[in-house]
């Protein structure tokens, strides 16, 4: 018997078929993401056989590692203009990627001047709004339309048509350390600090959580460790600020009774993931771009938000059977 010659073996090529590497770049802000959802399982189909990538801000990283549609993290150190070492480091990781496609979600100047980051021999196809890219959104009403509308236009004009309703059923948290009651309000009264224009009253909400507590609903308030001060200006509800994490507030959306809060990143998660959500805005954003999207959703608006009464939020709760939680 003749005897095999490993070292022919070895040069010979591999007849595996090359996997294709895709990058998806999305940076933030929180609801930015959760409105990308839909757009991220649609990428994940179509491209089934890929490995896919996400490039997202540090704060945003660990969370996304969670998803079931990426198979690796990559971290923007977004470097300024001037900081040339660190620069050439993004381009770097870039360049080693070996993307043969990307998406960018995020569609800024910054994400968009990531495009001639590549060697110019290794410029991959690109989706968004970069000069030069080669799939380009070239809807004139892109900048009119809401977040998730846009993103599913622009990926369609990139040949994906495969669309559905976000699914956050993978991402689960232990609320059953918290001992909330059966009937339960989840209230989101804070906002980004640099923009207190879009909060609610303190006060208000604790009107409306006396309110639903004399009803039977426990009103819980979530939100950062740095908004407990805020929390303790609503002494109705139970304070759980600094305490939930992104699968808790998944959980909670999915057994709450339903969620009021300001236009901010959780009131996003909660109605995605299945919570009957009002969310109430001011003059400083516009809910035809960026409203909560969900099975139950409302949006009540005001020019200045110390203009809009208690009484109105509390005619525009949901149903009783409009307010069924999707789980116990």
């Amino acid at each position: 018997m003749a005897r095999r010659d490993d070292s022919v073996m070895r040069d010979l090529p591999s007849t595996q078929p090359v996997r294709p590497n895709i990058l998806i770049v999305k940076l933030g802000a929180f609801g930015n993401i959760i409105l990308s959802m839909a757009a991220f399982a649609a990428i994940r189909r179509h491209h089934a056989d890929a490995r896919i990538s996400v490039l997202t801000s540090p704060a945003f990283a660990g969370w996304l590692r969670t998803f079931p549609y990426f198979d690796d993290v990559l971290v923007d150190p977004r470097p300024s203009r001037w900081d040339f070492a660190a620069t050439r480091r993004l381009a770097r990781m870039l360049a080693d990627g070996r993307f043969g496609r990307v998406y960018d979600l995020q569609t800024s100047v910054r994400s968009s001047r990531y495009l001639h980051l590549f060697p110019a021999r290794q410029r991959p196809d690109w989706s968004g709004i970069a000069y030069g890219c080669s799939l380009p959104d070239r809807d004139p009403r892109r900048n009119s339309l809401h977040d998730m509308d846009r993103q599913e236009g622009q990926l369609r004009q990139a040949g994906i048509t495969d669309f559905a309703p976000p699914d956050m059923s993978w991402c689960r948290g232990d609320i059953g350390r918290f001992g909330l009651p059966r009937d339960f309000a989840v209230l989101v009264p804070g906002s980004s600090p640099n923009r207190l224009a879009k909060r609610w009253p303190a006060a208000r909400y604790q009107a409306l959580a006396a309110m639903l507590r004399d009803r039977g609903i426990a009103p819980v308030v979530i939100g950062s460790a740095a908004e407990q001060q805020l929390a303790a200006e609503i002494p109705a509800a139970i304070d759980l600020t600094g305490q939930t994490g992104f699968g808790d507030l998944a959980d909670m959306a999915r057994a709450a009774c339903f969620a009021v809060g300001n236009d901010t990143g959780p009131m996003h998660l909660l109605a995605t993931a299945g919570c009957p959500a009002i969310t109430l805005f001011s003059r400083d954003s516009n809910p035809a771009l960026c409203a909560p999207r969900g099975r139950w959703t409302r949006v009540l608006q005001r020019d200045d938000l110390t203009d809009l009464p208690v009484e109105a939020v509390l005619e525009s709760l949901p149903q009783e059977s409009e307010a069924e939680p999707v789980q116990a």
